[in-house]
């Protein structure tokens, strides 16, 4: 048995808060450099370099990479093993999320209740996802979301008759539908089975894949290469103005489902596609 001490788990979120909305992950860096490189169309590879510029002024300057600093999404792999000390874990990830984004000067976009529509003033709650793994081990992922692409997000609850056909129609339709809100270069997470939640659950957990890694299924493999290069084939381009780089990745997850559906989730993310993982 490991114990971990929830001032550890607060302070490494806090920490993980402020990263995450100055710096791109190392993986997103280098999609974007050769995305810029490789762009075609001389307003797409302006619109480029003009991302570039802006996420190294962010980088020096310590300034956000984007005015919206997103709901905090907080993915928790705690190990069967590891024994919470000192306080509640769900209070010391929001304690982080609140250090974070007040001493981070952050700006706090989440409201008390969806109607009423009161801003907590913290940037908490938090949206947290728990899962139990063997071993002792916690990692912690945190993946700020901002509304301007999660706000593009689609689920569609397909026939098992519609096939791998209806899934990427639905992918297409989702990005397409979408066009220049979501700040392409968009990375688009896939969800594929489970139920109504599940593929939701699914879609979100895939944005935080590094982009350059495929999955280790053969043909989701080929499906994520198949979406990525008809994505980029829409012309919507870099800010939405016209382009070859439309989407950095198309991430895939899939899960058992029932015999009568086949539900699909997207959730699409915009060009900075913030996430920081560490263990504690």
């Amino acid at each position: 048995m490991r114990t971990v001490e929830v001032t550890d788990i607060t302070r490494n979120i806090k920490e993980m808060c402020i990263e995450a909305n100055h710096f791109l992950s190392n993986d997103m860096d280098e999609a974007m450099k050769n995305a810029a490189a490789q762009e075609r169309a001389p307003l797409g590879r302006q619109i480029l370099c003009q991302l570039q510029d802006n996420l190294r002024i962010a980088g020096e300057d310590m300034i956000p990479i984007c005015q919206d600093t997103g709901m905090a999404v907080i993915f928790l792999e705690i190990g069967q093993d590891v024994h919470i000390t000192g306080g509640s874990l769900e209070d010391a990830v929001n304690e982080g999320v609140r250090q974070g984004y007040t001493e981070g000067y952050l700006r706090k976009s989440v409201v008390s209740d969806p109607l009423i529509r009161e801003n907590t003033k913290d940037n908490t709650p938090a949206v947290i996802h728990y899962e139990v793994v063997a071993g002792d081990g916690l990692k912690i992922t945190v993946a700020p979301k901002g509304f301007g692409s999660e706000n593009m997000s689609r689920i569609f609850m397909l026939k098992p008759a519609d096939g791998i056909d209806g899934v990427k129609n639905a992918i297409l339709t989702a990005v397409k539908e979408a066009g220049p809100n979501a700040c392409p270069p968009m990375v688009v997470g896939v969800g594929i089975g489970g139920t109504f939640e599940k593929c939701a659950l699914l879609a979100k957990k895939a944005l935080t894949r590094p982009v350059n890694m495929r999955s280790d299924i053969p043909y989701v493999k080929e499906l994520e290469e198949e979406m990525l290069s008809r994505i980029n084939k829409t012309g919507i381009g870099p800010g939405g103005l016209g382009g070859t780089t439309t989407a950095l990745a198309v991430n895939i997850n899939t899960y058992p489902t029932h015999i009568a559906g086949l539900p699909v989730a997207v959730n699409i993310c915009c060009h900075v596609n913030r996430h920081v993982t560490r263990t504690v």
